[in-house]
């Protein structure tokens, strides 16, 4: 596609982009009257108007059935979780067996963790990506910790080569296949946070399954961002945030993914909870943990329905179209804020994310070699919610759901007078 740095250009992409009539389902903060250039949906994402809605018709049915809401509300407190599972391994590409609505990510992952590294003498080691999110190296320490090893032992980590700032996956590869017998677990990020790479999940599991390993990923910058098929590519397990491009609010309900290869085995080792319990004796109350042959007996506890109403509104929006869809648009909005930025003289930036369109998503990060949080800070106050992680770097998001390419231009315009 052949871009021009102009807002008549970036208008007429608005006005023949199938997608961009949602826009209108969410709710933008303000600044000085007018919507904000929001570029920060890879944190949290944005309001859906629905979600006031949903919210006061729990808090109706809370009222008007107290208890008895568990089974009269209009979404059934007993099965709310159920809500979620097709439209979530539509997003996910699983079957609806293999995926649930629960916890939150961190705790979703010692959860699938204590399922999926069970360390021998011989094979105990993890891999996992140099800079990964920090809740999963402490994660993955403590885990290795719990079963008696040290992370310096345990944990190998691959990271950029020099000069370089994303990983090459040749690197990968090679350390799985060097690790071969002491490796017990590969766990990635999908996409990392910093840098916004998108690793190539299918050959991590195959090289992983090839060393005799598992392999699990971490989703939370990835779900909903980027074309998964976790159950085609036979990964073991994932889990997920729903706050970011999922849009379900601040400390919003995770989710899980298990193959069901291993779900529908009674022999897999998981935590028991009377929500993982199978269904049709959960309320005989009696002692013997009988797992559900899905990967809701990974869940401990009944649904957190008022922190699930947002997730519902957000599903029923990603319902509404396709991941295909989404992705098509995603490639060409994300290339438009790329050539864009590329534009630009004055200030002293490199994009750190790859170029290349199948190892990102929306995400572009932006590495400065000086005056990165005056940058940052000019941007805030000229009405640009962006995201700075130190040291030096500017992540910004244009999302598919309800960005636009007027929206990147606006960024671009301010950006360009920042130099």
């Amino acid at each position: 596609m052949t871009y021009e740095a102009s807002l008549s250009f970036a208008q007429d992409q608005d006005q023949v982009d199938p997608l961009f009539s949602f826009r209108e389902r969410f709710l933008f903060p303000k600044h000085e009257g007018k919507d904000v250039v929001y570029f920060c949906g890879n944190s949290l994402g944005l309001q859906p108007k629905s979600t006031s809605y949903l919210m006061q018709s729990e808090l109706e049915d809370w009222a008007a059935h107290g208890v008895e809401g568990h089974f009269r509300a209009r979404n059934p407190w007993f099965s709310y979780h159920h809500l979620f599972t097709e439209r979530l391994s539509r997003i996910v590409g699983a079957k609806p067996n293999e995926v649930v609505a629960m916890n939150t990510l961190t705790v979703n992952l010692h959860l699938l963790m204590i399922s999926f590294y069970r360390p021998t003498s011989q094979r105990y080691k993890i891999i996992m990506e140099a800079g990964a999110f920090p809740s999963d190296q402490y994660a993955v320490e403590t885990q290795v910790r719990m079963h008696g090893y040290e992370p310096e032992d345990a944990i190998i980590e691959i990271k950029p080569r020099d000069g370089e700032h994303t990983i090459n996956e040749e690197d990968i590869y090679t350390a799985i296949s060097e690790a071969g017998p002491s490796l017990a677990l590969v766990m990635f990020g999908g996409v990392n946070y910093y840098t916004g790479q998108f690793f190539n999940l299918q050959a991590i599991t195959a090289a992983a399954h090839k060393a005799g390993a598992y392999a699990g990923f971490d989703l939370a910058h990835a779900v909903g961002n980027t074309p998964l098929q976790l159950h085609d590519w036979n990964v073991d397990f994932a889990c997920w945030c729903s706050y970011k491009y999922l849009n379900s609010g601040p400390g919003a309900v995770g989710g899980v993914y298990v193959h069901e290869h291993h779900a529908a085995n009674p022999k897999t080792l998981r935590l028991a909870g009377w929500w993982g319990n199978d269904e049709a004796t959960r309320f005989k109350m009696e002692k013997g943990f009988v797992p559900k042959p899905t990967a809701e007996s990974w869940q401990m506890s009944n649904a957190q329905v008022f922190n699930m109403v947002a997730h519902n509104a957000s599903l029923d929006i990603y319902a509404k179209t396709s991941m295909a869809a989404l992705r098509a648009k995603s490639e060409k909005l994300t290339g438009y804020m790329e050539f864009l930025l590329r534009q630009i003289t004055g200030l002293s930036f490199t994009i750190i994310t790859p170029h290349n369109p199948a190892q990102r998503g929306c995400q572009l990060s932006l590495l400065f070699s000086e005056r990165g949080r005056e940058v940052f800070d000019k941007l805030t106050a000229a009405g640009v919610v962006a995201d700075w992680r130190e040291p030096n770097v500017i992540r910004i998001a244009p999302v598919p759901l309800y960005n636009t390419f007027e929206d990147c231009y606006r960024f671009y315009e301010v950006l360009k007078n920042l130099g």
